[in-house]
């Protein structure tokens, strides 16, 4: 019998309106917007279903309101008895997996969110950060590039997503040396993201530093279930664990494909990605095709999951 795991991503397909449909049609769900909204004092609810990309982009809002969206339909797929063996939350969603296994309080996840995409923000001035996705090159050749680009300058892969991707960051100029390189060195795509700031290097150890001061303050009870962690691509269940895991995360890869490749040997063998979008089905197909991997965003997608993982395993063929 194989083991199921629930994935919380940490960016959404789209923006604009997302969660809208969890929110209209689960009591469960609009429970979550609800909270959320007063606890940050402001309707973080209207910003997910009516705001602009623009506003959505900027990541002291997008960190709360993916953490807000992937939580309410988790407890949306907990209110029908779907528990996972496992949890993994690619960078914030790392927050949302916590929250799902009991370790962080919802309302603590969304005040350190809503900080963390701020202390994010502010780190680096606007236009000296930059972050690029490279398609098509192996991980240790994409950290040769860059090492030859970073000429001096703060420049690392930054998301370790799988055989066929990895992200870089670090400032513009060395990031965009690294596009030029990757172009040159045969990849199939080397493109700068749509970011505000570049997440996961050294560039944030002033948010590492203003986070700590806040996740020492903040209460984190022991995992109900398993969470294999960014940092280490390991399995933790105690929270002071959890803590030191979301401290390092600020400034280390997320070490994703090995996250994966952990959870396929401890048996998971079906995925359910919990939240806005598709982004980690994407990578687990680039990781192992043989999986059952569905996704919980809205009405729709839960009742084509939940009739999927009614069915025996055999009898899912995945395209």
């Amino acid at each position: 019998m194989g083991k199921l795991a629930f994935l919380f991503p940490g960016q959404a397909s789209q923006y604009p309106g997302m969660g809208v449909d969890l929110y209209r049609k689960f009591p469960e769900a609009r429970q979550v917007f609800e909270l959320a909204d007063r606890v940050l004092g402001f309707p973080l609810s209207r910003l997910c279903f009516e705001g602009s990309e623009e506003e959505l982009r900027l990541t002291e809002n997008t960190q709360p309101a993916i953490l807000v969206v992937s939580v309410a339909a988790y407890r949306v797929l907990e209110q029908r008895g779907l528990q996972p063996d496992y949890v993994a939350g690619h960078s914030l969603g790392e927050y949302s997996a916590l929250v799902a296994a009991g370790a962080l309080d919802l309302a603590d996840a969304v005040r350190l969110v809503r900080n963390r995409g701020r202390y994010m923000q502010e780190a680096v001035p606007a236009g000296q950060g930059a972050m690029a996705a490279i398609l098509g090159l192996a991980p240790a050749l994409v950290a040769e590039i860059c090492r030859r680009a970073a000429d001096g300058d703060v420049l690392a892969p930054a998301n370790l997503n799988s055989p066929e991707q990895t992200v870089v960051s670090g400032s513009a100029a060395a990031v965009k040396r690294a596009v030029e390189l990757a172009a040159q060195s045969g990849a199939k795509r080397a493109v700068l993201l749509p970011v505000s700031a570049p997440f996961h290097c050294e560039l944030m150890k002033p948010a590492e530093e203003r986070l700590k001061a806040d996740l020492l303050a903040t209460r984190f009870a022991d995992l109900r279930v398993p969470l294999v962690t960014n940092a280490d691509a390991d399995l933790i269940t105690t929270g002071e664990e959890a803590r030191d895991a979301l401290i390092r995360q600020v400034c280390q890869p997320v070490r994703w494909e090995e996250s994966i490749r952990q959870l396929l040997e401890l048996g998971v063998d079906t995925f359910v990605e919990v939240g806005p979008g598709r982004v980690l089905s994407g990578l687990l197909r680039q990781i192992e095709r043989s999986v059952r991997c569905v996704n919980v965003e809205d009405e729709e997608s839960l009742k084509a999951t939940l009739e999927k993982l009614a069915r025996p395993r055999a009898a899912d063929v995945e395209g």
